[in-house]
């Protein structure tokens, strides 16, 4: 059920991207943002009647960890975790002084560590993977905190992602979940990757558990092992993981981030 129109106070918002994947981020520790005003954040995310971004968050207080991640996509609704998004709230509660350069937080997912580093870039802690699904077309399927379908290519500048990640993120069997979508090409060394998100509905400059899940099959394809590099379209990224029996652990993706700015909001 929407509430925005019943919400007035003006809400004050920083903005914030990982490697071109945007988002707005507010300070809700007194919880006074109306948590389940979806038509609310849909507008906000907006990037014609809005503020523009891939994706809003809250950041709230948490019993035993330094602060609670809330995300919604950009159609406003509740999504699962987002890396990227993990990677901008870290430098955001920062720069609150909430944290110095160490952090514990939670999320959908449960909880993340994440780490400010000397050269400005933040580390996130993923969920260990434990399944990687083979399917029939070649694409790996696997679940990095958010679904992911994984498919090798070639010449990746000239493929057409929305008409190919909606395609495949319509088909019959992610339908009503949706998945993200990752075509991904190696070449020099480096795994280079494009992202189709659910909730979105559009391809992402970048796409945290999108690069966490591409390095994993590519690890899996035995193209390379940890760290893996990664070029997501709106910049360099790096994951390193160790290989068990059971699968994937210790996975942390590094990365750029940057404020972009604040302001404050109308509803």
């Amino acid at each position: 059920m929407s509430r925005s129109s019943e919400y007035c106070r003006v809400i004050e918002f920083h903005k914030y991207h990982g490697a071109g994947n945007d988002f707005i981020l507010i300070d809700d520790r007194e919880r006074t943002f109306p948590a389940e005003s979806f038509d609310l954040v849909a507008r906000m995310c907006d990037r014609h009647f809005g503020i523009g971004a891939d994706g809003l968050m809250l950041l709230r207080n948490a019993q035993g960890a330094d602060f609670e991640m809330i995300y919604y996509n950009s159609d406003g609704q509740f999504s699962s975790m987002c890396g990227n998004g993990g990677r901008c709230i870290t430098r955001f509660a920062a720069e609150l002084g909430i944290i110095e350069n160490k952090a514990l937080f939670t999320a959908v997912d449960g909880p993340h560590h994440a780490t400010v580093n000397a050269d400005g870039s933040i580390s996130l802690e993923m969920i260990d993977v434990l399944t990687v699904e083979a399917l029939d077309d070649g694409a790996l399927l696997l679940d990095t905190g958010s679904p992911h379908y994984v498919v090798l290519t070639e010449r990746l500048d000239d493929r057409d992602m929305q008409t190919e990640g909606r395609s495949i993120r319509n088909n019959e069997r992610f339908k009503a979940e949706g998945v993200n979508v990752n075509l991904v090409e190696w070449k020099d060394d480096c795994l280079y990757i494009r992202t189709y998100e659910r909730g979105v509905e559009d391809e992402t400059l970048a796409c945290g558990t999108g690069v966490t899940a591409a390095a994993i099959a590519a690890q899996f394809w035995g193209l390379t092992e940890s760290p893996v590099k990664v070029k997501a379209v709106g910049g360099d990224l790096s994951v390193t993981f160790n290989v068990e029996t059971t699968g994937y652990s210790s996975i942390w993706k590094t990365g750029p981030t940057a404020f972009v700015f604040k302001g404050t909001f109308q509803p």
